[in-house]
């Protein structure tokens, strides 16, 4: 139960409390990003502390892990940011294995200190996953059943969300909807010219205005949670054939776009990814939770 707590308060302080605005200039905003850590592992620990009371001292229980967490995350963090400014550049693919190994080393880092200060070894944390997926023992706790519950819909979500934003990157700029061309055109002349002039005197000047539309991300980041969380649904109860309709429903609405290759192709790999980690998560709540 601690380990899955530590895990949503991990998940709360990285993907809910951190900003968009801190993620684009993370280094600046890095140590508001720890004490959003600090505060949020605090609260967990305490909360666990004071239910369970196993370890009678808070400063065993509480604030070496907390203080241990908030360290390696710091750490973890700072190592990230220089690595992806030196190796990535714009390679998308390359940020999300950065993304993937960062979130791994978290993961690691919460079992160390649940080791350490809990005296939880980690060999007995991989062999209870092994226990629920090979069905040896029996299932997870009512408690322990929610806080997974809660994990793998923050997964499917927000996690999966950040994810492909990565992978696919900004919108390209090829991509923007065409809405139209604008021409104004201003025209000076002289009224007196000398008797001897051919022609008439004047200035003429002309402006065009390319009209474009950027796609509304918002409403396709709430339409990416909505699928995930029906696919993860539709996986968990075994309805694969009605995940094809969702699918459906999504080429209609772009039918019109999908004359464009490279929006086709862009709009294939984010639907393919979505479905892909909607049906993933579906698969492992249903093995651990059935």
């Amino acid at each position: 139960m601690l380990l899955l707590s530590l895990i949503i308060a991990h998940l709360i302080a990285d993907f809910y409390l951190q900003t968009d605005f801190m993620v684009q200039d993370k280094l600046k905003y890095i140590k508001k990003h720890i004490l959003h850590h600090l505060f949020v592992n605090t609260a967990v620990l305490s909360g666990g502390w004071l239910i369970v009371n196993d370890i009678a001292d808070p400063l065993i229980a509480i604030v070496w892990p907390v203080l241990f967490i908030a360290f390696t995350h710091f750490v973890i963090d700072i190592s990230k940011i220089k690595l992806v400014d030196k190796y990535t550049d714009s390679e998308n693919l390359n940020k999300l294995w950065f993304f993937v190994l960062d979130q791994l080393l978290h993961l690691f880092m919460i079992l160390i200190a649940l080791q350490l200060f809990y005296s939880i070894p980690i060999v007995s944390v991989t062999d209870r996953i092994t226990e629920l997926l090979m069905k040896n023992e029996s299932q997870l706790s009512v408690p322990n059943a929610i806080l997974f519950t809660v994990i793998i819909l923050i997964l499917g979500t927000t996690v999966s969300g950040h994810l492909i934003r990565i992978l696919l990157g900004s919108l390209p700029g090829q991509l923007l909807t065409f809405e139209g061309k604008y021409t104004f055109k201003n025209e000076l002349k002289e009224s007196v010219y000398p008797k001897n002039s051919n022609g008439e005197k004047g200035l003429s000047e002309q402006y065009s205005y390319m009209i474009f539309n950027k796609h509304d991300m918002s409403r396709g980041k709430l339409i990416g949670y909505i699928e995930r969380l029906l696919v993860i649904l539709l996986t968990f109860y075994g309805s694969y054939p009605a995940i094809a309709f969702i699918v459906t429903a999504k080429s209609i609405a772009r039918f019109k776009q999908m004359d464009d290759r490279d929006w086709a192709e862009y709009f294939l790999l984010g639907t393919l990814t979505s479905m892909f980690l909607g049906i993933l998560f579906g698969i492992i709540l249903r093995e651990i939770l059935i």
